[in-house]
């Protein structure tokens, strides 16, 4: 397909390649599907090429009619490197697209190289991303792309101050399907019942949560419950700090969940306490979900969280500030309801698929040249 013009026309019949480093069930990849399905019914062509293969996503992905193909044989990174030159070099796509921000540098190199215009990403704080990826490679991620999607705007300003000129950073706000994740019929009954949801390694910050629950508990005129939802390499150390706090009878290891909107409506609230976030995934869905959320303020949490309205903000680190806002949801069942009301409909506004691709509309059209505006 000829590129569209600049006076309007549709992109339908437009290819664009993804490049992902996994398929697994985090944020990222959630989101990654969640643009292929829009992208599919908006009339693209769409192919991605994956580091792995046969993750949690794969299959869900094929059966949206998107062609996956296996890029990660080897670890040898100038293999993988040549394996998507090959790749974009027979498909010749209209913009090759990075989901991963480790994957940043394979699109732009391979991109380039053929003169595709290319879009990386960003999907955390930055800062962190650049570390993990070690200081040469990570700012070469940031820095090579043509343009970056970005799923935050404190991400945005912390690209700006590591140099990156703002023309090519590009809101493209966290998809969540509203009719998936919606509120419960009923109140739950039973206990109050906390979820928490992620990765159990350091950045977020269970052994927090636990300790908030431990004070809650003494605090609060009601029973509590906590559910953890999640795996990783601190979850053994985890569960110890629960035996140490006399909590295994209020607090329940769920291990991963596949789908967790169930798990979302038999809860009362969401608690993440994380050091570090880009916009998390957790924290939509259970606002969709109607739930109140309480949380600390970093990353992007502070865009989607308006404090005393749509959920509750602590600093990061602050078990009194958490503990006293969950205190104050157990006390008044219409802030609780209300907080969860005011949520959902904030996402519904600003999160529903339709309103991500739209967004993408515009970046596409600023890959190709033709005159959109500034995405930030």
């Amino acid at each position: 397909m000829s590129p569209p013009s600049d006076r309007g026309e549709s992109l339908a019949g437009l290819r664009i390649c993804f490049l992902a480093g996994t398929l697994g069930q985090g944020g990222a990849e959630r989101q990654l599907f969640h643009m292929l399905e829009q992208l599919q019914h908006a009339g693209l062509h769409v192919t991605l090429l994956c580091l792995t293969q046969g993750e949690f996503w794969e299959r869900r992905i094929t059966e949206l009619g998107v062609r996956c193909v296996w890029v990660g044989q080897k670890q040898d990174r100038l293999w993988r490197l040549f394996r998507i030159f090959q790749e974009l070099r027979r498909n010749r796509p209209g913009i090759v697209q990075s989901q991963h921000f480790y994957t940043n540098l394979y699109a732009a190199v391979a991109g380039r190289a053929l003169g595709l215009p290319t879009i990386g990403a960003i999907r955390s704080d930055v800062f962190g991303e650049v570390r993990d990826n070690g200081r040469l490679l990570g700012t070469l991620c940031l820095r090579l792309p043509r343009f970056l999607a970005v799923n935050s705007s404190a991400a945005i300003r912390n690209a700006v101050t590591r140099g990156v000129a703002p023309d090519k950073l590009w809101l493209v706000p966290n998809a969540v399907d509203i009719d998936r994740f919606y509120p419960a019929s009923g109140k739950p009954s039973g206990p109050f019942q906390i979820l928490s949801v992620g990765r159990m390694d350091a950045l977020k910050r269970f052994d927090l949560v636990l300790r908030v629950v431990a004070q809650l508990r003494r605090k609060a005129g009601v029973p509590i419950r906590a559910v953890l939802a999640g795996d990783g390499p601190l979850r053994s150390s985890l569960e110890k700090q629960a035996a140490d706090l006399n909590l295994l009878d209020c607090v329940e290891f769920r291990g991963p969940v596949a789908d967790l909107a169930p798990l979302y409506r038999e809860s009362n609230a969401l608690i993440l306490a994380s050091d570090q976030e880009g916009t998390p995934n957790v924290i939509l869905e259970a606002m969709a979900s109607g739930l109140a959320v309480v949380a600390t303020a970093v990353g992007g949490v502070p865009g989607i969280i308006t404090s005393g309205r749509t959920g509750f903000l602590a600093p990061r680190g602050d078990q009194e500030g958490l503990v006293n806002a969950l205190l104050r949801l157990t006390e008044d069942p219409a802030l609780l309801y209300s907080t969860g009301e005011q949520a959902r409909t904030f996402v519904a506004t600003n999160h529903a698929p339709p309103n991500v691709f739209k967004t993408l509309e515009r970046l596409y059209r600023a890959a190709l040249g033709l005159g959109a505006e500034s995405g930030t």
